[in-house]
């Protein structure tokens, strides 16, 4: 099977590569820039104009869509160029597209997620058949954000927001396996195995850092708050990942 992955060289793109070669999949990887890998087959597409996209998708049977763009191309990217994906995979013939989401998109008011929710429903309102993953954060999105909290000094945030750090080697798996069981017509979820307060978090990691760093709280207001207070990151599906955010830890420390 010969399938098109977009968003191929990001972090979850480097993981799901190795697995779909393994798998005995032909690969197809989508990115904005041409690139040379003598194991998979690069193609430059740009989902933000469609420039690319016709080439990209032709005489493959399945698509996985991991592209996702922050900032002012969201829109262009996320929405309107999964939107772009969807028509010409159609006119290809394509027999399955999985989409790579977030949890918690439709309950935390952001407007990254908003972007992320009208994708899911670009998804599921298109003619190809399909599957969706909402997956909780990565440790390494989360040691980003606590890195950027900390960059004045103490870490700021506010302590009792929840988090369920996932591994993206077993998103990728899960994304895979999804792939391969054919269309689900839905939206599963998959999280890792532990909620951890925010505090619980910044103090493993200052202490696999050995820092001695304060954590300095601050309550996030409104009904953003409220929702990352009750839990909106997290899932309650199982099964989970099983790699802790402690794991992470200690493979990036020692």
């Amino acid at each position: 099977m010969r399938v098109l992955v977009t968003g191929a060289s990001g972090r979850l793109g480097r993981k799901v590569l190795p697995l779909l070669r393994d798998g005995g999949c032909t690969v197809r990887a989508l990115s904005r820039r041409p690139r040379e890998d003598s194991t998979v087959e690069w193609v430059a597409a740009d989902l933000a104009t469609g420039d690319g996209l016709a080439a990209a998708v032709d005489g493959v049977a399945a698509v996985l869509h991991l592209a996702s763009s922050s900032a002012r191309r969201t829109q262009a990217v996320d929405v309107a160029g999964t939107g772009r994906l969807v028509a010409a995979a159609d006119r290809a013939g394509v027999g399955h597209l999985v989409y790579v989401s977030i949890v918690g998109v439709d309950r935390v008011p952001l407007g990254y997620y908003r972007h992320k929710r009208a994708a899911e429903q670009v998804v599921a309102a298109g003619p190809v058949p399909w599957s969706v993953l909402r997956a909780t954060q990565f440790p390494e999105f989360l040691e980003d954000l606590l890195r950027g909290a900390g960059r004045l000094g103490p870490v700021i945030g506010d302590p009792a927001v929840l988090a369920q750090p996932v591994d993206s080697g077993e998103v990728a798996g899960r994304l895979v396996a999804m792939l391969t069981a054919g269309p689900s017509y839905g939206i599963a979820e998959f999280g890792g195995p532990q909620v951890l307060r925010f505090d619980e978090a910044v103090r493993a990691w200052q202490a696999a850092r050995r820092s001695l760093r304060p954590l300095l709280p601050v309550r996030i207001p409104g009904r953003l708050g409220r929702a990352l207070r009750s839990g909106g990151l997290t899932t309650t599906v199982t099964p989970t990942g099983t790699r802790t955010w402690a794991d992470h830890l200690a493979d990036t420390y020692g």
